[in-house]
């Protein structure tokens, strides 16, 4: 009798987040050591870890790469070290080569991102984690990959192609049977680089136009209408981009509804006190940037409107004593993840600096952790720095009631007046957008809003 130890998925997962397996990093016979990492499983806020739970060999894989999982569901199982069993490993289970990760699907939807694997992620942790409980959809974490990807013309060590055979065909996984589908290729057209000749889908990407057409031309016009001549490809959506884009909807279109105010700001005395002590922060370990000063305004802003810092209940308005900002950050590759700074309210220039710099690179280097990404307030979309001037609405990060933008910095002719003259001078200013619930505050609260936040940055550093 075989002794065997089940995989489960984290059990902690909260409601309302979802996840699904991303990729198997062993394959089904391979040795495993206890606390190695087996699978990897993507939620709509980070990607995490699941270790292996003892020493032994992979016997099962019952959860296949991109499905969706449950909490403590049984993922695999685990023929312990030293056990003895007659169970091969499952007819029709996969391998880690059957499906291509979500990432490489991830780099060539992305209009702004390189195809590296490495760079597209962000949120990793380690063991079997706990998934995340945020409001948001954040992102999907850094992951070496290990999974061999298409051979590269020209490419030194690129892996040898292998022929199809009838086995091959009859063992495609349902991920890359679907991509060739809505494609309309050829499998016997296509090479397959995955373990003993077996069609992946980084194959299928990489087949390009090459292929065979095998669908009637009724079902390729409407796969790709209204211009049935066009080219295109099909790219599976993946949780994350699933729950960015049930949460968008919701939060717009089901639950708050958006109003959106903008004022300008004048960044002069914010960057003539950056000038003074960059160095000194940069030495310190804490590189000043505008969006610290953008927080700590922000601060300000919540203390004069608190109600900005609160969530809507059917009972009552919820508001928070502590302040705890998200700040939207772009990851090349997948999009963006919203990192948070707890306690803001606690911190000076310098600690919030160095607390943001530590948030930041580590969404980078996908080295979040699930509670970098859980609890906030407030959000800030620093929208400016990839060039928009003005973005509204920006859409609400559901259960908070309120999110502010900020849009580029750039110089502007202004007319001041100066005993009694006007003359034309020119200043660096950014609009500022506060996009509120509007269950929750009237436009005179927005305003207020902005006035106190706008205030604190032309004051500085007075205020």
């Amino acid at each position: 009798m075989s002794a065997t130890l089940d995989i489960h998925a984290p059990a902690d997962q909260t409601e309302g987040t979802r996840s699904q397996v991303l990729r198997w990093l062993k394959n089904i016979g391979d040795s495993v050591s206890e606390h190695e990492p087996l699978i990897e499983i993507e939620t709509d806020k980070v990607t995490v870890e699941v270790a292996a739970p003892a020493s032994g060999v992979l016997r099962e894989i019952v959860k296949r790469e991109q499905e969706e999982i449950e909490p403590g569901e049984v993922l695999g199982r685990l023929e312990r070290d030293g056990a003895t069993t007659d169970a091969a490993a499952g007819e029709g289970a996969l391998t880690s080569d059957d499906t291509s990760s979500s990432a490489a699907l991830s780099a060539a939807a992305s209009s702004d991102a390189a195809a590296s694997d490495v760079a597209s992620r962000a949120g990793r942790s380690s063991g079997a984690a706990g998934l995340v409980d945020s409001g948001a959809a954040q992102l999907a974490p850094l992951a070496q990959p290990l999974q061999k990807s298409a051979p590269v013309a020209g490419a030194s060590g690129s892996i040898k192609p292998r022929a199809n055979t009838t086995a091959n065909l009859e063992r495609l996984s349902p991920a890359v049977r679907r991509l060739m589908t809505e494609r309309g290729l050829d499998p016997s057209a296509v090479v397959g680089t995955g373990e003993g000749g077996r069609i992946t889908i980084d194959d299928v990407v990489a087949h390009g136009t090459l292929a065979t057409p095998v669908v009637a031309a009724e079902q390729r016009a409407q796969s790709v209408a209204p211009n049935p001549s066009a080219p295109s490809r099909s790219i599976p959506h993946t949780a994350i981009r699933k729950r960015i884009a049930a949460h968008m909807v919701q939060s717009l279109l089901h639950t708050a509804p958006h109003v959106t105010t903008v004022f300008e700001a004048d960044l002069t005395a914010v960057l003539a006190h950056r000038a003074q002590h960059r160095a000194t922060f940069d030495q310190r370990g804490a590189p000043l940037t505008l969006t610290a000063y953008f927080l700590t305004a922000t601060v300000n802003a919540i203390r004069a409107v608190p109600e900005a810092n609160s969530r809507w209940t059917d009972s009552a308005l919820e508001i928070f004593d502590s302040i705890h900002i998200g700040v939207a950050t772009a990851i090349e590759g997948t999009g963006l993840v919203v990192p948070v700074l707890h306690d803001v309210e606690a911190l000076d220039l310098f600690g919030i600096a160095q607390r943001l710099n530590q948030l930041v690179t580590a969404a980078r280097d996908g080295k979040l952790e699930p509670a970098n990404v859980r609890g906030g307030t407030f959000t800030i979309s620093n929208h400016g720095v990839s060039g928009s001037l003005l973005a509204t609405p920006i859409v609400i990060n559901q259960p908070q009631s309120a999110i502010l933008g900020i849009g580029k910095m750039e110089k502007r002719a202004v007319v001041e007046e100066d005993g009694g003259e006007e003359r034309l001078v020119i200043r660096p200013k950014c609009y500022v957008t506060l996009t509120i619930d509007h269950r929750v505050m009237d436009g005179h609260q927005a305003n207020r809003f902005l006035q106190e936040f706008v205030r604190t940055l032309e004051a500085w550093p007075a205020s």
